[in-house]
């Protein structure tokens, strides 16, 4: 059996604050005189935030070396688990208000994931995002910090939060303001709300990737569509199963939206809250939903193709997907590919 840990992957669909190990959490809520919160158990998306907010507390009111030392840890645990490409979410603003403020700040995170990322021979880019429950002018400022660094760490931008109470339509010019900068769109749809969410992130905010998005495969439509402009979803299976988006890891739908030919990647959302890291995602799509070591295969080489890894990244890791799974990249350009995927870059 192929070891996954050794398969080429990018992680997409990571927030910052969510991706703190526990053994982190616990050191720093006892060095600020809390106790543990437990992991899981969510009975709502309100829990889930609660909890959130206690863990991005402790970097945001703490020294910056919490913050330093969570994208440290964050980049080598991405790297331990096969990683060639990591892209955390973060939202500077929410750390400090002022824009310059702010912009120092992503310039910390950018240098201490860049050269630790370096360090370890895999590459580093920072995912910027909106809140969908904050004012959509700070969103607009959010995307005018990340305009700033669009060609230097900042790579996409995205839009978290409850999107069954916050529609896209006020972040249209947020969005605008990105991808006019050559961000890639990526925002949350299509977790808690269904495929009319989908459906706007596509028409509102141009997504060309969509966080979670597994709702999607409600509407045959909507999947033919998806298919069809090669829009990529970055599933996370466990967080669907821990937030009720899925009753259970089995029925997950991950298997049918690639059969539907939705391009798809694997990641884990908040590791620290919902227990699963990157290669557990994998680990657990190939026993418990079946996929095939060529369709694991398939998934990484959409997670680096869809990145903000540079060219020459994406082009090595895709030969070394092939070297992993076996099959040459002449062979698979002469007869197709066993998984049924396509690249997006020729």
């Amino acid at each position: 059996m192929r070891d996954l840990a050794q398969l080429p992957k990018a992680h997409l669909h990571l927030h910052l604050e969510g991706a703190m190990r526990p053994a982190t959490f616990r050191e720093l809520l006892d060095e600020d005189g809390q106790q543990p919160d437990a992991r899981g158990g969510f009975t709502s998306f309100e829990d889930f935030t609660s909890l959130y907010r206690a863990a991005a507390r402790l970097v945001r009111e703490g020294p910056r070396q919490n913050l330093l030392r969570l994208v440290r840890e964050v980049v080598e645990d991405a790297a331990a688990d096969g990683a060639v490409w990591v892209e955390p979410h973060l939202n500077p603003l929410t750390y400090v208000d002022d824009p310059k403020a702010a912009l120092d700040l992503l310039d910390l995170v950018i240098d201490e994931g860049r050269g630790t990322a370096a360090r370890l021979g895999i590459g580093f880019g920072v995912l910027m995002f909106a809140r969908r429950n904050g004012d959509p002018a700070q969103a607009v400022e959010t995307a005018r910090l990340a305009a700033l660094r669009a060609d230097s760490g900042v790579v996409a931008f995205g839009l978290a939060g409850d999107e069954a109470h916050h529609p896209p339509g006020p972040f249209a010019e947020a969005f605008a303001i990105a991808r006019e900068a050559g961000l890639i769109s990526a925002p949350h749809a299509g977790e808690l709300a269904g495929p009319a969410s989908v459906r706007s992130a596509l028409d509102v905010l141009g997504a060309r990737r969509i966080a979670h998005g597994v709702r999607a495969i409600e509407d045959p439509a909507l999947l033919a569509r998806l298919a069809a402009d090669g829009v990529v979803l970055d599933v996370c299976p466990t967080s669907n199963v821990a937030l009720g988006v899925v009753g259970s890891l089995s029925v997950h739908p991950l298997p049918l939206l690639l059969r539907a030919g939705v391009r798809c990647t694997l990641n884990a959302d908040d590791p620290l809250l919902f227990g699963a890291g990157l290669l557990d995602e994998y680990e657990s799509a190939r026993t418990t939903l079946g996929l095939s070591d060529a369709q694991l295969a398939g998934t990484a080489r959409v997670s680096v193709e869809a990145s903000g890894a540079p060219r020459a990244m994406v082009k090595n890791a895709v030969v070394r997907i092939d070297d992993w799974l076996g099959t040459s990249s002449e062979q698979q350009h002469a007869g197709g590919r066993e998984d049924g995927t396509h690249t997006l870059y020729g």
